[in-house]
């Protein structure tokens, strides 16, 4: 499979006979290749035009149907263009096909979403990851070039990790939120799922900026990245001891074999802790479940979607949302619910407001020694489906990456090995807040070193 760079790179003829290829890759699905036809009409401008990048399902596309992986959507037509699909179809870039997620994006294993599960091309018997576990599974599968995902606590660099690819996540605010269906709006974040660390700073570079239709996105000054990528800079990490201990025997190994590269490349590294994970977790639950059960308030039968056939108001409310939510949904409100409820609001909803401050608190404590933060993406590798059932232990697996989006820090993942069964190994680069360029200059040189360039 080429790289979004190599795509760029191709002529007109070249083009069109990767259009034709995915086509064939994506039989079931060939009226998008004609959507990409229509989208460019068959006329090659610049270095961009036609390269198909993959959409994760909540995320807007005028004409598309985007149900968020729910049944309670079935049926949406989405009648605008999210802001990214805007700067795409700007840079001539072509939306290809939407790709399978967690219901609403509130999983860690696409098990939750209406169609069923998404498979992890390098094991079939294995968990691709979640939410954007499609994502990362169309892109590790050559069947996208590159896709778009959304990270609300990890849901671009876990799956990603687990599936071999490149995951980034920009700082909160750094990429427009308008048109991606809200799961927690103070944690959302689009961003790039990609076979090489270059290929994420190509698309990020077009998705990213400051948005008026976005009241959370940052007005500051943006660079582009990508023609400022250096693997050659020494910067100073610091190695997450206790993250790293506490992961799996073949997940630590390569996470210490990626120390010794790095310091063979010239860079300081320090050891530090973070005492925040047991604080992290609750945090996160909290607040994430609070913000969904306010957000998903919308879908109750009278504006779009699903209605129930019933015969007064209070039973439209409750059987549509009981016929059109999954379990992992409706467990995820009514958990939010609770902690917003009366009593109950200042006992846990303020709390985990305090420790989120505390937990930003903590990374910048660390910064104030390094440059970037390395830790684990997960606790092991991908793992078989149906292995995590119980629900408290699939959000445990989470430790290692909600911190940084109650943080509203950049992160990117970089495959880093192979275990025996031949699944992927990842390393997990946390920078400062809209500090992109150094955390990718980081998983550059790394990505550089192990490849042998």
């Amino acid at each position: 499979m080429i790289s979004l760079k190599e795509a760029m790179k191709l002529s007109s003829s070249d083009i069109l006979e990767l259009r034709k290829d995915l086509k064939n890759k994506i039989k079931e699905t060939a009226e998008l290749g004609a959507y990409v036809e229509q989208l460019t009409g068959g006329e090659i401008g610049d270095e961009y035009t036609g390269v198909p990048i993959a959409v994760k399902d909540n995320i807007q596309v005028k004409g598309w149907n985007i149900t968020s992986g729910s049944k309670i959507l079935q049926g949406y037509v989405a009648p605008y263009n999210a802001t990214v699909i805007e700067k795409m179809l700007s840079a001539n870039l072509a939306p290809f096909g939407r790709t399978n997620m967690d219901e609403f994006a509130m999983g860690s294993t696409t098990e939750s979403s209406f169609y069923g599960k998404t498979l992890n091309p390098l094991d079939h018997t294995r968990v691709p990851g979640g939410s954007s576990g499609g994502s990362a599974a169309a892109v590790a599968a050559g069947i996208a070039v590159a896709a778009l995902g959304s990270d609300t606590g990890g849901s671009i660099r876990q799956p990603a990790a687990f599936c071999g690819c490149v995951g980034f996540k920009p700082s909160y605010g750094r990429v427009s939120r308008y048109g991606l269906a809200a799961y927690s709006s103070s944690l959302d974040q689009i961003g790039p799922i990609t076979r090489s660390v270059e290929d994420a700073a190509l698309l990020y570079d077009v998705i990213a900026g400051h948005d008026e239709h976005d009241s959370t996105s940052a007005n500051i000054k943006f660079e582009s990245t990508a023609p400022k990528l250096n693997g050659e800079r020494k910067l100073t990490i610091a190695f997450i001891k206790n993250y790293i201990d506490g992961a799996s025997e073949e997940v630590k190994k390569a996470l210490y074999d990626v120390r010794s590269k790095l310091e063979s490349m010239g860079h300081k590294v320090i050891e530090r802790d973070l005492a925040n994970s047991k604080y992290a977790i609750a945090a996160y639950y909290i607040i994430a479940t609070a913000e969904a059960s306010a957000n998903l308030s919308r879908y109750d039968g009278v504006r779009y979607g699903r209605r129930a056939e019933v015969s007064n108001l209070k039973e439209m409310y409750a059987k549509t949302r009981g016929e059109g939510f999954g379990a992992e949904v409706q467990r995820r409100m009514l958990l939010g619910t609770f902690v917003l409820s009366s009593g109950y609001y200042d006992a846990y909803y303020i709390k985990a407001q305090k420790a989120r401050h505390f937990i930003k608190r903590s990374y910048e404590e660390v910064f104030a020694d390094a440059d970037i933060i390395m830790m684990p993406v997960a606790p092991n590798v991908a793992y078989k489906f149906g292995e995590l059932a119980d629900p408290l232990q699939a959000y445990l697996s989470d430790i290692y990456t909600i911190g940084v989006n109650l943080a509203g820090l950049p992160g990117i993942t970089v495959p880093a090995a192979k275990n025996k069964d031949g699944l992927n190994i990842s390393a997990q680069f946390i920078g400062r807040a809209f500090d992109e360029q150094s955390v990718l200059d980081v998983a550059y040189g790394l990505e550089n070193l192990l490849k042998g360039n």
